[in-house]
């Protein structure tokens, strides 16, 4: 253990410390629990944080590296950087059943990492970039299922193009000018999301629920898929109105 090192290890607890010079690479900190603690500028590469808990922690221009992050916990944790505008990096990493409650993840980037079962709850997401991330999960030779939520979540100029997240919770989240080109959202729950000036050309919404979504400007004619979508006699106007027709009071 380096000098200055805090106890650190499976299972430990933490509370108001400054972590920042701590060696995190390809360290076992299975279930360590980590209040108040302050992380900048730190390398957290091939460490193993499966079942973390993190409160009220904040990561200041952190990367994360072939981290093992599966059925990991934050609550109210700051990732962003005020000064840079930059986020966390997450690359090559295992997220799966992660949990991210009123967190700030403002201009996160996740890139090619494992996020099946992630779920985020009335986070800050706002620019954050998804890379190939996979919300996926084989089951068999032929059974792939995805799973994932964002609740009530900032995602206004999130970079979600490509994504796959068929059935997945996004009820309530603000998708104002996200990317959504070619994501697969059939059958997602996008019921009260504000999809203003987003960009979906070949998304696919077949089976999507968007009921009491801001859809104004929706083009359905530039979707990958529609059949099947669920909206209210309230929206049918503004979804006519993107596609060109022009609509009359009987």
């Amino acid at each position: 253990m380096a000098d200055g090192d805090p106890d650190l290890s499976p299972g430990a607890t933490i509370a108001d410390a400054d972590l920042s010079n701590v060696e995190w690479a390809e360290r076992d900190l299975t279930d360590l629990v980590l209040t108040g603690c302050t992380l900048t500028d730190a390398q957290l590469s091939a460490v193993i944080l499966q079942g973390a808990r993190f409160t009220d922690c904040r990561f200041s221009r952190c990367r994360f590296a072939h981290a093992d992050l599966r059925e990991a916990v934050f609550t109210r944790c700051n990732f962003a950087d005020p000064d840079s505008h930059s986020g966390v990096q997450i690359a090559f990493s295992q997220l799966d059943q992660a949990r991210f409650e009123a967190c700030d993840l403002s201009f996160a980037d996740i890139d090619r990492s494992s996020l099946w079962a992630v779920a985020f709850a009335s986070a800050n997401l706002r620019g954050a970039r998804f890379h190939r991330a996979d919300f996926s999960r084989a089951f068999g030779a032929k059974v792939v299922r995805t799973a994932a939520a964002f609740t009530a979540c900032n995602l206004e100029l999130a970079d979600l193009s490509d994504a796959r997240l068929a059935t997945c919770d996004l009820s309530g989240s603000s998708l104002r000018e996200a990317d959504l080109t070619e994501a697969d959202l059939e059958g997602a729950n996008l019921a009260g999301c504000d999809l203003f000036q987003a960009l979906t050309a070949g998304a696919k919404l077949a089976n999507a629920d968007l009921r009491g979504a801001e859809v104004s400007g929706l083009n359905l004619a530039a979707l990958g898929s529609y059949e099947g979508l669920k909206i209210t006699l309230a929206q049918q106007q503004a979804l006519l109105t993107a596609m060109g027709l022009d609509v009359y009071a009987d």
